[in-house]
């Protein structure tokens, strides 16, 4: 069937009509973004034009959020990457395809950029989104939008000349090792700092040092936090993510973040203020979707690995700390998830928080995310400043790359030493020579040590005593930031019984899933049922078939005696990293956690010994009355409470499972043996 010349017509002119359209909005918006914006958003030109001063402005922000910094800088990078994205999305407007989905419409155009639609009648006065129509991300955005205006008490991070020393104990003598040597720098609100280097350089150990971990003598020279010493009501303000992922790995995403919040966050917040908060992290780090999984272990499924760094991110976060501290937080990450990682902390950093992360190889994309570059290399300082200018410094000394190379690859080769791929410098070069030719050159280049060696002189020389300088000016501090941080006092996010009873609650929900387990259940009621048959209703009326029972009450004892030490004895030492975590970052006092760690056990051990004397008791036909079968479980219960004792005692103070283990058979079987039944105590 064809169609009329009138239809064809039609065709014709609605195609023009679309094209037309088309262009013209392409051109309009290549110009709202050309000419330069006043303060209220209108282009200096003037109001004229398809788009309205309100409407430009709206459509910049949506298309192009813009990072500030507290200095109120750019990295060039993104600027360019940003520039890209909008010739990319201009160009797709000019495009067949973007020309064709115009003319399938009758009388209507939809012009679509970074997640912005503007329909053909309200170009010039665009109207917002429902909350029906917010796609997937702008939904990001709007999550980044929170961390930024999520207010936060900014701290200024200081360091100078730190070092720090370890004491070697040998069979007959002791020496001193420098871990660090000399490392200055400083880190503001809104930057991220990343700490970078081969392993063994220093870099979690001056993490620790800078997030207060480490308070030793042997730690030398100054950190300072709004030109202030460290104290321990900083505590309250600081996050701390550790490079292992240390979580209960029976808990879900949601139970781990709202116990988080229901012990770090002020008494003056309620329980369900406490909860919302919870909730509004989950769904700002994107972990809404798995929420109700469980966290997951060596052995245990749960959540993926990305997703596993956002709820230990989360764990921190939740407080809204002024400065973040994290320990390699890309490792064992993809690229894709790395790159979201670090995303995540440049969002935070937008939203006035101070950002200190270690490194170990990022992706250039990851790279160029930095603001600032701490490059160590056994100890000593071999660059700090903006991260976009490294490359340019270490081309200023003479050693450029002669292929085309990851930035961070190329750093981390200098920092090892490693220059086959790197330009020798003139000053390298006759620096071995004057030294030892055969001593200095390895494969007919500079040794590493004499590389390490030239890029500390070089350092030294060229940047540190600039960089020192501009430490020593004052940080310009308003009143009401001084008396906030002034008035910072230790205090608990909960009290004495509070931190009991939610310790007790995540304790059994942790717990239950090893005490109820189908192995466990099947080795009780299997027992239980051996010796029911061994013993099925036992003669009472004869000496041996007392014995007999006394036999069986005597196993009962020793079975309940041995099951819950050897159970107890993994409690401490499972839980010593996340103890150290937690009290690192004074969630709780050591009482209440003891407390509640030995009592959150005692209703789960009482569970199975009932359903084994219900069993034992009754096949083995012993005194069918009340009183004797609740003295019985009494006594059973009794001997729980003394073995479990004893276990959590062992493992408290041995906190090493080997050796908990063969002390606590030693001494369960010294007890066994000297009950009364293999040896009769003489009454002469």
């Amino acid at each position: 069937m064809q169609n009329s010349p009138q239809d064809c017509s039609m065709e014709r002119a609605n195609t023009s009509l679309a094209r037309t359209k088309s262009e013209q909005l392409a051109e309009t918006v290549e110009a709202a973004f050309k000419s330069p914006m006043n303060n209220d958003g209108v282009s200096e030109g003037g109001s004229g034009g398809t788009l309205s001063g309100k409407s430009s402005k709206r459509l910049t922000t949506a298309a192009s959020p813009g990072r500030t910094t507290s200095g109120g800088n750019k990295n060039t990078h993104i600027r360019k990457s940003r520039s890209a994205q909008m010739k990319f999305e201009l160009d797709d407007v000019n495009s067949g395809a973007a020309l064709s989905r115009a003319s399938s419409a009758s009388l209507g155009f939809s012009f679509s950029f970074t997640g912005f639609n503007m329909p053909p009648d309200e170009i010039a006065d665009s109207m917002p989104f429902s909350d029906d129509d917010i796609p997937e991300d702008l939904e990001a955005g709007m999550r980044k939008q929170k961390f930024q205006t999520e207010p936060s008490l900014p701290i200024y991070l200081k360091f100078r000349d730190v070092t720090y020393k370890v004491i070697i104990k040998g069979m007959t003598s002791t020496e001193e090792k420098d871990i660090l040597n000399g490392i200055s720098g400083s880190v503001d609100p809104g930057e991220v700092l990343a700490l970078m280097g081969p392993s063994g350089s220093g870099k979690t150990t001056l993490l620790n040092l800078l997030g207060g971990r480490l308070n030793q003598p042997t730690v030398g020279g100054s950190i300072t936090y709004n030109d202030g010493p460290y104290s321990k009501f900083l505590k309250s303000r600081i996050g701390f993510v550790t490079q292992d992922d240390i979580l209960f790995p029976h808990l879900t995403v949601k139970e781990t973040l709202t116990y988080a919040a229901l012990l770090r966050l002020p008494k003056t917040l309620t329980k369900q203020q406490k909860q919302k908060r919870a909730m509004d992290v989950i769904y700002e780090l994107g972990l809404e979707r798995c929420q109700d999984t469980v966290i997951g272990g060596s052995f245990v499924r749960g959540v993926s690995g990305g997703e596993r760094k956002r709820v230990c991110i989360g764990n921190e976060i939740i407080i809204n700390p002024s400065i973040l501290f994290l320990d390699e937080p890309t490792s064992g990450l993809d690229s894709t998830t790395a790159l979201k990682t670090v995303q995540l902390l440049q969002d935070m950093a937008e939203g006035g928080k101070t950002v200190v992360t270690t490194i170990h190889q990022p992706s250039s994309r990851l790279f160029h995310k930095f603001d600032k570059l701490i490059l160590l290399g056994k100890g000593s300082l071999l660059y700090f400043g903006k991260s976009s200018e490294a490359m340019l410094y270490f081309s200023s000394i003479g050693c450029n790359p002669l292929i085309a190379m990851n930035p961070a690859e190329f750093l981390l080769d200098l920092a090892n030493g490693n220059i086959n791929d790197v330009s020798v410098p003139s000053e390298l070069d006759d620096k071995v020579q004057i030294v030892n030719s055969d001593a200095g050159k390895r494969n007919g280049k500079p040794s590493p040590a004499v590389v390490h060696e030239y890029l500390v002189e070089a350092y030294e020389t060229r940047v540190a005593v600039k960089e020192k300088k501009k430490l020593m000016v004052p940080i310009p501090l308003d009143e009401e930031v001084k008396a906030k941080v002034s008035s910072l006092k230790r205090q608990w996010g909960a009290s004495w019984w509070q931190q009991y009873t939610i310790l007790f609650c995540r304790g059994i929900k942790e717990r239950r899933h090893d005490y109820f387990s189908w192995l466990r259940i099947t080795q009780v009621l299997s027992t239980a049922i051996i010796l029911g048959l061994l013993w099925w209703n036992s003669d009472t009326n004869s000496l041996k078939g007392l014995q007999d029972q006394a036999g069986l009450l005597f196993f009962i004892a020793v079975f309940w005696g041995f099951f819950p030490v050897f159970t107890a004895i993994f409690t401490f030492p499972q839980e010593r990293a996340m103890l150290s975590k937690e009290r690192a970052a004074d969630m709780y006092r050591l009482s209440a956690y003891f407390l509640a760690r030995t009592t959150s056990d005692l209703p789960l051990d009482l569970v199975l010994p009932v359903l084994f004397l219900l069993v034992v008791y009754f096949m083995a036909g012993l005194r069918m009355s009340a009183a004797p079968f609740f003295l019985t479980m009494l006594t059973v219960f009794l001997s729980i409470i003394a073995a479990q004792g004893l276990g959590l005692a062992i493992g408290a103070t041995l906190m090493d499972l080997k050796r908990a283990t063969t002390l606590a058979s030693v001494t369960v079987m010294t007890f066994m043996l000297a009950g009364g039944y293999f040896v009769k105590i003489r009454t002469t």
